[in-house]
């Protein structure tokens, strides 16, 4: 294990014993540190989100900088009144008394960010963090390292290594982390290291968020309008060139409205990236040849309704429409997390749950119809993360709603006032007086206990 990782974990948790993180205007006079510095590197931000990812300024405010922006705006005008105990009713039994819940800071907590959006899901989940009164060492992706390289300039400026430190590197890293015992542990990413980084933090009774993906559907009924339908899903499914862990991973469309929501994707497409999307500024790029190939390798005997255009040396694959007849097929086997939408076709309520019910509990779930009663009670019937009806991707920018997923899709929550009770305990306490100490309750019972068993009843 590193003995840099090894002293950093060792100095936060002096850090934070210290009592150094439990002055609420100290976490403020972070997050105004951190946010001026955001505002100073803005440019740099933006030019390494275009290195790692080709991103667009346009995009990187959208998806990244701003929502970042937002959530410290949230905490700079909320962090007081979320730390403040509450007052909740007592019991009868404990009467005279006053009761409380105090939000107590877990700790020291490890944060591991994926690549796809390497700015905004390393920063978002960093900020309710340190307003919740919490040390954050974090590890950003080593798939985005210019993006990685700006977090570290710009941390370091803001917070001591004490409070708030970013450690880069690979798996290897990674794994010298989480043989360390932390008070809280939230990773974003993919089942498979998921399930690694809950291993390590039941050897130590850690509680995790962990945030992942899935094979998000799309529903589209008969009675959907076709291109505003096509529009949002364009959206949704090619933002950051399909890589975002909420995009649309495959369309179920109804048979009758196959061919009008093929077309109208298709002019959605042209009119978002035209005809070229190689050569459109709002248009990314894979982020690695390695994913680049893994995606390749799930094109072939496709059956390809549009695009399908890849370039390795820029790493660029179009925008890709696949219908998909049967299955199993490849496209369906695991979440794309890239340019490729599967269409599906369906006839019926029975057939739609069936291949629904094929896969494991979704990140996100979408569904595009005019009929009001039958889209909420799709949204009902299905357990998802989070959904959408008549659009996508906007669950996540709305802070008051939780994010996160469930079963295999994730599990914890944050956002707003979710990422400050994330990174909470809950603490309750009672003050008892003494005024008052009825013998009632204090052995020897004798016949006491038939006066207590109706009131304990009546009580409960």
């Amino acid at each position: 294990m590193s003995k840099e990782i090894t002293h950093l974990h060792d100095i936060q948790n002096r850090f934070f014993k210290s009592g150094n993180t439990l002055s609420v205007k100290s976490r403020m006079q972070g997050l105004k540190k951190l946010k001026k510095q955001l505002s100073l590197h803005s440019t740099q931000i933006e030019e390494a989100l275009a290195k790692d990812l080709g991103k667009s300024a346009s995009e990187s405010f959208l998806s990244e900088i701003g929502m970042v922006f937002s959530e410290i705006n949230y905490f700079l005008r909320n962090t007081k009144k979320l730390s403040k105990p509450k007052a909740v009713k007592s019991s009868w039994i404990n009467y005279p008394s006053n009761d409380y819940i105090v939000p107590e800071p877990y700790g020291v907590t490890l944060h591991i960010a994926p690549w796809n959006y390497p700015f905004q899901l390393s920063l978002t989940p960093l900020v309710g963090a340190v307003a919740a009164g919490n040390t954050v060492v974090l590890k950003p992706s080593e798939q985005a390292p210019h993006t990685a390289q700006c977090i570290e300039d710009i941390i370091t400026k803001c917070f001591p290594n004490e409070w708030v430190a970013v450690v880069k590197g690979g798996p290897e890293t990674a794994k010298s982390l989480l043989d360390l015992r932390w008070d809280y542990i939230i990773y974003t990413g993919g089942t498979t290291v998921a399930k690694v980084v809950a291993l390590a933090a039941a050897k130590h009774l850690t509680p995790t968020t962990l945030e992942l993906g899935g094979k998000n559907p799309c529903v589209v009924d008969h009675t959907a309008k076709a291109h505003v339908s096509a529009r949002r899903i364009v959206f949704g499914k090619f933002l950051n060139c399909g890589q975002t862990c909420i995009a649309p991973d495959y369309i179920l469309v109804h048979e009758s409205k196959k061919d009008e929501l093929i077309n109208a994707l298709i002019t959605a497409i042209k009119k978002s990236y035209t005809n070229q999307p190689q050569t459109s500024p709002d248009y990314g790029k894979i982020v690695n040849q390695k994913h680049f190939k893994r995606l390749i390798q799930l094109l072939k005997n496709q059956d390809l309704i549009y695009g399908g255009q890849s370039d390795i040396k820029n790493l660029y694959i179009s925008p890709t429409l696949v219908s998909v007849n049967e299955l199993p097929n490849s496209l369906m086997e695991e979440e794309i997390f890239g340019p490729i939408l599967p269409i599906l076709v369906y006839n019926s309520d029975v057939e739609l749950q069936n291949i629904i019910n094929k896969f494991e509990k979704p990140l996100s779930f979408y569904v595009f119809s005019q009929r009001k009663r039958w889209a909420k009670k799709i949204m009902h019937h299905f357990s998802f993360g989070g959904g959408v009806i008549n659009d996508t991707l906007i669950q996540f920018t709305n802070r008051r709603l939780p994010f996160g997923g469930v079963g295999h899709s994730g599990m914890g929550s944050y956002h707003g006032k979710h990422s400050f009770d994330t990174f909470s305990h809950k603490k309750p306490y009672i003050h008892r007086t003494t005024w008052l100490d009825p013998k009632i309750r204090y052995a020897p019972y004798g016949k006491n206990i038939n006066l207590l068993k109706p009131l304990l009843k009546w009580l409960s």
